[in-house]
């Protein structure tokens, strides 16, 4: 059995512990807060926009055909289809992987980088090389271990995230894209549902993937007309949905990165309590042995004098 100084030891440096973990649940809570007011508050207005793109892009898609079959379309059609919605076959993919910057937050930054290998290896089974672009330090350095293709990391974007910094990375995709460098584009995070629960997500961010079905007798989808012409209008609306698109995931990261994190702690605060409870009666009994030992060895002196 160890001393009494060992265990005694062991104690404090358990409840230096419990205090540090408590005071980082205590810190990722106020941040949750604030950041699932932020995503709460941006994911209808991202939604609302991939779904007015989606009609926009098929009224675009169906005047290109009916010009195809000789019927009159506007003058300008020839230079309506915007770069970001060209379809190409799938050669080159591009993975955004978003993760965190720091550990201590349970399986939040496993799960994406596990999430971005799958989707790797199955890409490459069917004959398709892929690059990685990388938002958080954790993603890179697993990607790094497993010698993926990186070609390019986005560090520190959590520090003071904003829509500027989503547009940096926007950028950098579009002209990536725009360019024919790459033929798909995917992003690799992890959607915030509660403090509890984070679900990971593999979405394809370009080509502009297919709608949901209708639902049977919805509906029909709105007819958009376009002023001053379609080209007008993608120009403008295609990277603000890549944009948008980009800031959303990046805010639903970093809430899911901070309900995780205050998960964790929560869960280390209490264990570190149940230890403490555990050591606490170790060293009770410890120190009664050692008592009980100290009176037996009075008691047999004493009877040894007697004698």
């Amino acid at each position: 059995m160890p001393s009494l100084k060992t265990i005694r030891k062991r104690i404090t440096t358990v409840k230096a512990t419990q205090k540090i973990t408590r005071a980082m649940k205590m810190v990722a809570g106020a941040r949750l807060n604030r950041a699932q007011q932020r995503i709460t508050q941006l994911r209808p207005y991202a939604l609302k926009t991939q779904e007015v793109l989606h009609g926009v892009a098929s009224t675009t898609l169906s005047q290109q055909t009916a010009g195809e079959q000789g019927e009159q379309v506007q003058a300008d059609s020839k230079d309506v289809v915007h770069p970001l919605l060209q379809q190409r076959p799938e050669r080159t993919a591009l993975i955004l992987v978003l993760s965190g910057d720091r550990g201590l937050c349970g399986a939040f930054n496993a799960n994406a980088s596990k999430a971005a290998e799958r989707t790797w290896r199955a890409k490459k089974q069917e004959g398709v090389e892929v690059l990685f672009g990388t938002i958080g330090k954790k993603s890179r350095d697993y990607l790094i271990r497993r010698r993926g293709t990186i070609t390019r990391d986005f560090p520190k974007m959590y520090d003071s995230l904003d829509f500027g910094k989503a547009g940096i990375v926007a950028d950098w995709v579009i002209d990536k894209y725009a360019k024919a460098e790459i033929d798909t584009v995917y992003v690799v995070y992890n959607e915030f549902k509660s403090a509890i629960t984070q679900r990971t997500v593999v979405e394809q961010l370009l080509p502009l993937p297919k709608p949901p079905p209708r639902p049977e007798g919805s509906l029909a989808p709105t007819e958009y007309g376009f002023e001053p012409n379609e080209h007008t209008v993608l120009e403008r609306l295609m990277p603000m949905y890549v944009e948008v698109s980009l800031y959303r995931a990046m805010l639903e990261s970093q809430a899911s990165e901070f309900g995780a994190r205050m998960t964790a702690m929560d869960a280390a605060t209490r264990n570190a309590k149940d230890m403490i409870g555990r050591l606490t009666l170790v060293y009770n009994r410890a120190r009664q042995a050692a008592i009980t030992k100290e009176l037996m060895e009075i008691i047999g002196g004493a009877e040894a004098l007697k004698e």
